[in-house]
């Protein structure tokens, strides 16, 4: 049996030779090379604002963090942004089908004490997720605010036919891959689930935020004529197959703006136009990002 050393600042295991955290980059005692003293440390954040989360990062000299084009509420001075394709067109296309703008940007602290900040596109909740190698996870498209630049943001085709019809998400979601931190975007407060191998979670369309790459998703019929036509949640489910992780939302915007459809303005010159312009309005509402 191979030997490890554990990390005493995040707890992962390494090869027993190594000089560095592969999670963190916290250097091991006594082992650091002085090549490598100028190892990047952790990214120190801090999430504020309630229910109109903002993250605010404390960066040192060299850090960096990558986002979509758009998302950066405030910086010091002493940080430097570059936008950028960041894989070429192939990746450019790929972000725009997961939901994403073409372009990122990348921002380099060029001090430390140096600050960036984030803010949420709805009220909701942002929530940090360590990725790493082999252990990708399967998001709702939008989702991703803001992360380290180890982490791959690409497309995850829903295969299943119906999943992509029926299970609210869409053929197209966001897989979140690589080895870092990473911010994604949730509408409403958050619940989280671990479920087991087998385990089936019952989700009504909308609620899902992210899962678990190791998850399947499926969509499943409601049972009964009186259940779909009286019952008010439609006539398909959304099923969460174990094992692994799987994150919800309360307060899906999809759904949102359908309730505060009825209450937008009007107006009286042409019914069908103004439909379009009411629904216009919405979507320009509550349109994330």
């Amino acid at each position: 049996m191979n030997e490890e050393k554990i990390c005493s600042h995040c707890g992962q295991a390494n090869e027993v030779n190594s000089v560095f955290c592969s999670k963190c980059g916290a250097p091991f005692e006594n082992e650091v090379a002085p090549a490598q003293q100028q190892a990047t440390p952790q990214i120190e954040y801090e999430i504020k604002g309630g229910n109109l989360p903002f993250i605010v990062f404390n960066l040192k000299n060299g850090q960096q963090l990558i986002c979509e084009g758009g998302s950066m509420s405030w910086k010091s001075d002493n940080v430097k942004m570059d936008t950028t394709s960041n894989g070429g067109v192939g990746k450019v296309f790929s972000r725009m089908f997961s939901g994403e703008k073409l372009f990122q940007n990348i921002y380099t602290a060029q001090a430390d004490n140096a600050t960036l900040a984030f803010s949420s596109s709805f009220p909701g909740t942002i929530m940090p997720i360590t990725i790493e190698p082999g252990k990708d996870v399967i998001c709702q498209k939008t989702a991703f605010l803001a992360g380290t630049t180890g982490v791959e943001v690409s497309i995850h085709f829903n295969k299943k036919i119906g999943v992509g019809l029926f299970a609210g998400e869409g053929f197209i979601m966001q897989k979140m891959s690589g080895n870092g931190l990473v911010f994604i975007e949730i509408d409403g407060s958050m619940e989280e689930r671990v479920l087991q191998a087998g385990e089936r979670l019952v989700v009504s369309t909308g609620h899902l935020v992210m899962m678990d790459s190791s998850c399947q998703i499926d969509v499943e019929t409601v049972g009964g004529l009186k259940n779909i036509f009286l019952g008010g949640e439609g006539i398909f489910n959304t099923i969460i197959t174990g094992p692994g992780r799987v994150v919800l939302q309360s307060m899906p915007v999809s759904k949102t703006a359908n309730i505060l459809y009825p209450y937008m303005p009007i107006s009286n010159s042409s019914s069908s136009s103004s439909t379009v312009d009411a629904a216009a309005s919405v979507v320009k509402l509550f349109g994330k990002k």
